[in-house]
């Protein structure tokens, strides 16, 4: 399955961002960036491409890590450990760095950095998933 499940992985991740950032956070998402409902709709093909594409960086990361270990190994929740591991260890700090010279609220970074751990295990969990019965 290789690419197919680098690509679920990222789309998984990618409409759990649409539901975090729309029905869950959004008001208060877009209240601490400051964010418009103008600007938010601005250049979105860029900007939901970009994320898309990083997503699918992000997903051969962890799906690296997930096919370190033997097939039989390799369930939803064994890949959603190494997601939630891989963002809490790599993503969270950086995105707490940037943060605090952006002088970013916490509530912004709890918003952001909840997410990367979501999105991280979600992706992982659905790419070991997909090898289930695979051989």
């Amino acid at each position: 399955m290789g690419n197919l499940e680098i690509l679920l992985g990222a789309l998984a991740a990618f409409m759990l961002g649409f539901l975090w950032y729309t029905a869950l956070f959004g008001k208060i998402w877009q209240a601490e960036t400051g964010i418009s409902d103008e600007e938010a709709q601005k250049d979105m093909l860029r900007t939901h491409g970009l994320a898309f594409l990083m997503m699918c960086v992000i997903s051969y990361g962890i799906n690296f890590i997930v096919n370190m270990h033997e097939l039989a190994d390799q369930t939803f929740v064994h890949g959603a450990f190494h997601g939630a591991m891989s963002a809490l260890i790599y993503a969270v700090p950086v995105v707490a760095i940037h943060y605090a010279y952006q002088r970013k609220s916490l509530k912004l970074f709890l918003i952001d950095g909840s997410y990367c751990v979501a999105f991280m295990a979600l992706s992982g969990g659905v790419m070991a998933a997909l090898k289930l019965g695979v051989a």
